[in-house]
């Protein structure tokens, strides 16, 4: 069996997954406790309750395209088990490919890793680059954000000119790979080519789309769901191209 799917890392993700589990219960039954405690309507806290859980399945269906888009090279089980805490695909996938890309391996995440010392490197990139956030947040947050306040306070436009320029760099990064990402020669399908760039194009247009929809009256659901949708969509719809096109076309990559 693969190292990366054997019976310990099968094991280690049970445990970590049940501990969140068993967290999110822990404080779910404080939290109802509290609120019966408060007066609050049992009602409401029934929906709220159903609410929340319905509100968990838009995120769910983005982390599982993480975990496919991740399982060529790691495998299930350790991306499994960092998407159970905490991640999103645009901090794994690039923080995978760094760690790749720094022991030479030819295709980064796109080809399964078979040194135990490179897939060791990668959870530790991948986990230490997570944890800083929960510990920088609550010391230097306050101090951060109160100064930055203080500098955006007289001028709103350029507040939101620094949030849109923030959003914009990270599309922009992902964009640039799809077009001109540079991969192995004796790779196929690492590099910026044909799919990749059908990958981003069909995104853009099913978002666009979804986007339109969740803005109609009947339709606000679907907001929270519109950027899963597409990103699924555009897999498949890649897949079913990379089987209809001719071989030629389909796999054609000019940074490959």
């Amino acid at each position: 069996m693969d190292f990366k799917d054997d019976g310990f890392m099968t094991g280690l993700a049970l445990c970590i997954v049940a501990f969140v589990i068993v967290q999110a219960l822990f404080f779910m039954v404080r939290a109802i406790r509290r609120a019966v405690k408060l007066g609050v309507d049992k009602t409401r806290i029934k929906n709220t309750i159903l609410s929340s859980a319905l509100f968990t399945v838009a995120p769910a269906i983005g982390i599982v395209a993480t975990v496919l888009t991740l399982a060529a090279g790691l495998g299930y089980v350790l991306p499994w088990i960092r998407l159970s805490v905490i991640g999103n695909i645009s901090y794994e996938v690039t923080a995978a490919t760094s760690a790749t890309e720094a022991f030479g391996l030819k295709g980064g995440i796109a080809n399964p890793i078979t040194d135990p010392e490179a897939f060791g490197t990668v959870a530790w990139v991948m986990t230490l680059g997570s944890i800083m956030p929960l510990i920088l947040t609550p010391l230097f947050l306050k101090r951060i954000q109160s100064r930055v306040t203080k500098a955006l306070s007289g001028n709103k436009v350029w507040a939101d000119v620094m949030s849109a320029a923030a959003f914009i760099g990270l599309i922009a990064a992902f964009v640039a790979r799809a077009v001109a990402g540079q991969g192995d020669p004796d790779i196929t399908g690492d590099g910026a080519g044909v799919l990749s760039v059908c990958a981003l194009v069909f995104s853009v247009i099913l978002m666009l789309i979804l986007s339109k929809l969740a803005a109609l009256p009947k339709m606000k659901w679907l907001e929270s769901f519109a950027m899963p949708l597409a990103m699924i969509g555009a897999m498949c719809i890649v897949m079913v191209l990379a089987q209809v096109l001719p071989y030629d076309i389909a796999f054609l990559e000019w940074r490959g």
